[in-house]
């Protein structure tokens, strides 16, 4: 993580208060860790009450196909896969969930919406510094609780690792915890964002102003909780990567960024403009995370991190909105 005043703030020795402030916690934190048997005591709460036991949120991802894979075959259960496209999925993470749901024989739903194209072009049109994908979240997770409503759905299952969210009561960010500081900044630039253009525009007028409201208006619909298996699991990415690679015909993609990640095309404007804005991105909050306890080295993040995408190439995912990131 860079130096970005004043949410991130490194000493004389070159370390960050959020790595000193980790350090302080020490085994408070450790003991905040979730274990297996918490998860599958949920399940077992829940288990055959519904038509289907849990609704998987599959992205085409090693993290949500692993889970996927885990919810099918470890723990037994009756999954529903859902894939939510906003009209910038790739085909390659497409092709990893048809292969993933015909390989497991599990029953698969895709939603297809350009609704928030308008919402995109304007971040890009207006300079915002509005961070694209957590406008994104707050409109799929919105569609997923609606989803598990519709079909009576007590669990939702995310592949949100550790670097992202530890248990339930973290999960109320919805895997970022906007209150942290390294959050600070791009959590008050999408509010500012959500009040001055979305809220005032009568095509969302009923979009959510945030990941708390949609949290609200979910619990007096559908109570349902939300999970990922990642978070009691002792494997790493390598390790169940291997594994869906080898049992489901799982594929990287040719080019994402993280490296050796999946993301969608839209993903790499939210990077450009991310580390233009405030020199970071919510890959780096994730990863520095990860190095903080133990579960990748430095130099595997920084290798992870690197960019190597170009203008022209960022324009030409942008076509479609019709604006151009980069003139």
């Amino acid at each position: 993580m860079p130096e970005a005043e004043p949410w991130i703030r490194l000493d004389a020795a070159g370390i960050c208060n959020i790595c000193l402030e980790h350090a302080k916690a020490g085994p408070a934190a450790a003991a905040e860790k979730g274990l297996e048997t918490d998860f599958t005591k949920i399940l077992a709460q829940h288990r055959g009450k519904h038509e289907y036991d849990c609704l998987v949120m599959c992205s085409g991802g090693k993290d949500s196909t692993a889970s996927l894979y885990y919810m099918k075959t470890r723990y037994n259960t009756k999954p529903l896969a859902f894939t939510f496209d906003h009209g910038f999925e790739t085909e390659e993470a497409m092709e990893n969930v048809r292969g993933a749901v015909a390989k497991l024989g599990v029953d698969f739903v895709t939603f297809r919406s350009d609704f928030m194209h308008d919402m995109f072009a304007k971040v890009i049109k207006t300079g915002s510094k509005a961070v694209l994908c957590h406008l994104c979240s707050i409109w799929y997770m919105d569609l997923t609780f609606r989803m598990a409503e519709r079909f009576d759905i007590p669990i939702i299952i995310a592949g949100w690792t550790k670097g992202q969210s530890l248990r339930q009561p973290a999960m109320t960010k919805c895997a970022c915890n906007i209150a942290a500081p390294e959050f600070a900044g791009m959590a008050a630039a999408t509010r500012e964002f959500l009040d001055k253009h979305v809220r005032t525009d009568p095509k969302y007028k009923d979009f959510p102003g945030s990941m708390e409201e949609v949290l609200a208006r979910a619990q007096k619909r559908h109570k349902c909780l939300v999970l990922s298996p990642h978070w009691f699991l002792p494997y790493d990415s390598a390790a169940y990567t291997e594994t869906i690679m080898r049992e489901l015909g799982w594929k990287y993609p040719r080019f994402s960024y993280p490296a050796k990640s999946t993301n969608c095309s839209l993903n790499f404007i939210s990077v450009h403009n991310s580390m233009k804005h405030f020199g970071y991105t919510h890959y780096h909050v994730e990863m520095s995370k990860l190095v903080r306890d133990g579960l990748l080295t430095r130099a595997e993040a920084l290798e992870l991190l690197k960019r190597d995408f170009s203008p022209e190439m960022l324009n030409r995912i942008a076509e479609p909105l019709g604006c151009k990131v980069v003139e």
